[in-house]
């Protein structure tokens, strides 16, 4: 079956479709695939896979270069078992190229592996002929071959598939026209200087956040779309893909900075994977297991207003805001209690048999989960009622974000003719706004969570208390004292690494651990916002700078957008369950780029 792409324009031609590996070159929509590996004659062994951010003692060591959105130029380079290459690719007239550069010496070569593919069951076939790789179906054919010292006679195991062997003692250059084969070498170099031309003025933070996202960037084979999910090591993980709610409206923000259909893909790709019962959920992956239960921070009328802005149309905010608005409508509907907003789970019927739709729901920790902020120190301990599904805490983020949420989408609503809409969402976001305004505490100078069993009001912080700037519910008096009493305070926020997702004082701070201390980039991106809003230039440029410098430190050493960072000393590495490669770690250099155009813009 011919791939349908939805008519994009760069959903065709050669790109790192394939979640498995960046080795892998695809063509679509004939779902062709080359992918490079290496067998190394020291060990035995054959690398036909790799990724980038891999952990483990004997696995592949990856640092990603550049990598235009469109798969016109990548460039990586790579260290397995002793074996170091520069890893180079380009695209001309629709055909593909690339160069594999030795960096290391051996007692004896190493070889490049050449392996054609089908993908995705698509109909085809691949056969070794005449020196070349022939890829066909009917209707296309591409013929792979490679320079150097060709050994295919020799047995390969891990392969199972017709394959190429060439000794890697040299640069070897590979093309899907070998009669453009001594082309190669020009054809890499003038697309990596058209691309390093297109990069100039642009920030090392602003290269580092696209760079992420755009290796991170796959084929949907299952759903025929194109998406960001948050890294290839997830999705491999998750049965090949797994889109989360707000990151993934996060990677359409930071893609809406330079590649308009990028943007609108995922934002789309989130918003389709709503539920039945309205909401999006907390995460979606291709065997329909969805998070029924739960949803996560409601940023996409934020995002989809930001995409309208950037773009300078309404196209997106017409396509999906039926779906944003009946979201929006369920928060009240399953998560207010007294007026307030609070997180939780919802039980329902399984879909597909997996023990995550019975096992957790219903639970304080799976309403955790819907905050996105999993074993946050802010929720330990909290009841939850069974019968309501809801933890019993009135939470200052989440009714933070739900009134920009309604005043986002009513805006929307002004510019794209729903007139209809303008009167809830407004008379919502106001109706909240009051009741965020009761939970702040005088004494402490902050809005602050409520245990909504005993009125308790709850001291354990985290950035969320700063989310209320977001709203604009705050006095500008009142704001000033948040920021001078609590993200200048040494004690809580302020310090060389920020933002920790803990106050510093607090007792689970020193376990640095997920959550619970831990730096996260959507807490400083959507805290930025905030402080856009009102009259807080220090503390803007504070966070602005240390964001930055946050992720230039571990991309500058290891090539690395972490999931999350030590508050103490800025690294990434060294925990397990901060993936290298996470593409909402972009969001600090999404900081750096939303300034840079206030400061062009002549904004205070």
């Amino acid at each position: 079956m011919h791939l349908n792409l939805k008519g994009l324009r760069w959903q065709q031609g050669w790109n790192t479709w394939n979640v498995r590996s960046v080795l892998t070159h695809v063509w679509l929509p004939d779902a062709f695939a080359v992918s490079l590996g290496i067998k190394t004659y020291s060990t035995g062994r054959c690398l036909r896979e790799a990724l980038i951010g891999r952990k483990g003692k004997n696995d592949e060591i990856i640092r990603p270069g550049p990598h235009a959105y469109d798969g016109s130029y990548t460039a990586l380079e790579l260290e397995w078992t002793g074996v170091k290459v520069r890893v180079e690719t380009a695209t001309a007239d629709d055909d593909w190229f690339a160069a594999v550069t030795p960096l290391s010496g051996h007692v004896k070569a190493p070889a490049l592996t050449i392996e054609g593919a089908v993908l995705w069951n698509q109909p085809g076939q691949v056969q070794r002929e005449d020196g070349a790789l022939v890829i066909s179906n009917g209707r296309k054919t591409v013929r792979v071959g490679a320079t150097g010292e060709q050994r295919c006679a020799e047995p390969v195991v891990e392969i199972s598939a017709p394959y190429l062997l060439t000794l890697l003692d040299r640069p070897v250059f590979v093309s899907t026209n070998p009669a453009r084969l001594g082309q190669a070498a020009e054809v890499i170099g003038r697309r990596r200087a058209e691309f390093l031309a297109s990069r100039r003025g642009r920030s090392e933070a602003h290269d580092a956040m696209q760079t992420c996202l755009a290796w991170d960037t796959i084929y949907d084979p299952f759903k025929d779309r194109i998406i960001s999910p948050v890294s290839r090591i997830w999705s491999c993980n998750w049965g090949g893909w797994v889109l989360f709610d707000w990151d993934t409206y996060f990677a359409a923000w930071m893609a809406g900075v330079e590649d308009r259909e990028l943007a609108y893909a995922n934002a789309r790709a989130i918003t389709q994977e709503a539920t039945e019962q309205g909401f999006i959920p907390n995460f979606a992956m291709p065997s329909g297991f969805k998070s029924r239960d739960r949803s996560q921070p409601p940023v996409g009328a934020l995002t989809v207003r930001a995409l309208c802005d950037r773009c300078g149309e309404t196209a997106l905010a017409e396509e999906l805001f039926d779906a944003l608005l009946a979201w929006n409508r369920w928060w009240p509907r399953r998560r207010d209690q007294d007026g307030y907003l609070c997180w939780g789970s919802d039980p329902y019927e399984p879909v597909t048999g997996c023990s995550y739709e019975t096992l957790p729901l219903n639970t304080r920790f799976a309403s955790a989960l819907e905050s996105g902020l999993d074993n946050s120190p802010m929720y330990e301990n909290m009841p939850y009622d069974k019968e309501a599904h809801r933890m019993q805490l009135a939470d200052v983020g989440l009714m933070s974000l739900y009134i920009a949420d309604c005043r986002e989408l009513a805006e929307l609503a002004r510019r794209i003719g729903r007139a209809e809409a303008i009167g809830e969402l407004d008379e919502r976001a106001a109706r909240y706004s009051a009741k965020l305004r009761t939970l702040w505490c005088e004494k402490t100078g902050l809005f602050l969570n409520r245990r909504l069993d005993t009125g308790e009001l709850q001291r354990r912080l985290s950035p969320t208390h700063f989310y209320p700037l977001l709203a604009g519910v705050p006095t500008p008096e009142q704001a000033q004292r948040m920021i001078r009493e609590h993200f200048f305070n040494p004690a809580e926020f302020w310090g060389e690494w920020m933002l920790p997702s803990i106050a510093r004082n607090d007792p689970a701070y020193p376990e640095q651990n997920y959550w619970r201390g831990r730096i996260w980039a959507p807490m400083n991106f959507l805290v930025y916002l905030g402080l856009c809003r009102y009259d807080l230039e220090r503390a803007r440029l504070a966070l602005v700078e240390k964001s930055e410098a946050l992720l230039l430190k571990e991309w500058r050493a290891h090539g690395h957008v972490h999931e999350n960072y030590c508050a103490e000393t800025g690294a990434g590495c060294g925990k397990d369950n901060s993936d290298a490669f996470y593409h909402w770690g972009g969001l600090l250099g999404l900081i750096r780029v939303l300034e840079t155009w206030r400061e062009e813009q002549g904004q205070p």
